[in-house]
């Protein structure tokens, strides 16, 4: 027998639920395709920048990540805690009231002389706003209609230029532009972005799945692609390890695949990355709230200017992302006119960085929500963000879930 444990992936989900059975005391091996940890989470060095693969951020409120994450150590690098939205009569801007206070008159301008419209989005949010003492965020929820986020809005009366700036903002958080995501889904991550300000690492995004990687030393195999598993081995070219245990922690697809275990279809995103000479001083997102938007993007950004460990000294690093699917990707030319659109500068000197495709970036979460998914399949253990909450907190909890299941069948 090669381990108590085999744990196939190591992203944030196989990296908590190795780490939880390795301090338990028990030995753990983790089989990992790539040649480094974080899954769908890696950062790549081009030419003194940094770019993540697909525009990826932390939010640091997540329960999981202040739970189980030693944030300190990651050296955040926050982005404004607001929106900036393109509008047929210029840019608006909305700001957290309490975290982004700079940006507190221009987003009074944007709510001034639209009663309504803030009456319709106080409407959507209310039971975040006021909820029962002693109740949790999931109970609030689960009071909700299960219904998607479009049907949501609609119900609660939201319209004009505010549902435009909510539907911009969020089809570059949930990767979809249709409002099919549930809305239960999407006002918990609201509820997220209100208490904590989605960052960067200094080191990249990869910083986080290196951090929960290090105590377990040399546990991890790179370059080990298993192709078949059971409840107590996993094949890997040729090679049949042995466990008391096996945990299937990849994502969705891969799952599937391993184990015929139903797993939610998966949302794709492209993003690209440009080196500039200048750029806006901003440090918020930028999003198309048009009639009609100009461009493939659900966002654009100025990353160093929120995060300045991202470029090298004298240049700056820009991000823009554009949904990924069949029919839909679109090309460099496009991107990069949007972008410089929705920052309002010309993009004529920016040069390519990076560019990647990510079509299994993240689950479908529509309706009806389901919050949780078994995570005991047969004599397996599956984990991964599609048996949680498409997010870096289902990801992790969703490991914690999957170590509490086979210490349970140790015992």
């Amino acid at each position: 027998m090669d381990a108590d444990v085999l744990v196939v992936g190591a992203g944030l989900a196989g990296l908590r639920c190795a780490r939880v059975l390795h301090d338990a005391g028990h030995e753990v091996l983790v089989l990992e395709a790539a040649d480094a940890v974080g899954g769908r989470i890696r950062t790549d060095r081009v030419d003194g920048f940094l770019v993540d693969r697909g525009f990826q951020l932390l939010n640091p409120a997540y329960p999981a990540v202040r739970r189980w994450v030693d944030v300190d150590a990651l050296g955040l690098q926050g982005f404004g805690a607001g929106v900036a939205a393109v509008t047929e009569s210029g840019t608006a801007v909305l700001g957290h009231p309490l975290r982004a206070p700079g940006l507190l008159p221009r987003t009074l301008g944007t709510a001034i002389g639209r009663p309504r419209e803030v009456a319709a989005v106080l409407r959507w949010v209310a039971p975040l706003l006021r909820p029962r003492p002693g109740t949790s965020l999931s109970e609030v929820l689960s009071g909700r209609a299960d219904v998607d986020r479009g049907t949501a809005l609609d119900h609660a009366g939201v319209d004009g230029l505010l549902r435009r700036v909510v539907e911009a903002f969020l089809a570059g958080v949930l990767l979809e532009d249709d409002g099919s995501t549930a809305d239960r889904f999407a006002l918990l991550l609201a509820w997220m972005f209100a208490r904590g300000v989605p960052s960067l690492p200094a080191a990249g995004m990869q910083a986080l799945p290196e951090l929960l990687a290090a105590p377990l030393d040399d546990r991890v195999r790179h370059g080990h692609r298993v192709g078949r598993v059971t409840g107590t081995s996993a094949d890997v070219e040729g090679r049949t390890w042995s466990a008391r245990q096996v945990v299937v922690a990849t994502d969705g697809p891969r799952a599937r695949e391993l184990t015929g275990v139903e797993a939610p279809a998966t949302k794709g995103v492209v993003t690209t990355w440009w080196s500039a000479p200048d750029a806006p001083d901003s440090d918020l997102l930028h999003v198309d709230a048009r009639r009609d938007p100009r461009g493939p993007l659900v966002n654009a950004a100025v990353v160093s200017r929120a995060a300045p460990t991202y470029a090298p000294p004298g240049r700056h690093l820009v991000q823009g992302s554009a949904l990924l699917g069949p029919g839909r990707v679109p090309d460099e030319a496009a991107m990069r006119r949007h972008a410089g659109d929705l920052l309002d500068v010309d993009p004529g000197r920016w040069e390519v960085v990076a560019r990647h495709e990510v079509p299994d970036a993240l689950p479908a979460q529509p309706a009806p929500y389901s919050a949780t998914r078994p995570v005991q399949v047969g004599d397996l253990v599956v984990c991964g963000d599609h048996r949680d909450t498409g997010s870096i907190q289902g990801a992790l909890v969703s490991g914690q879930r999957a170590a509490d299941a086979v210490l349970a069948t140790l015992r």
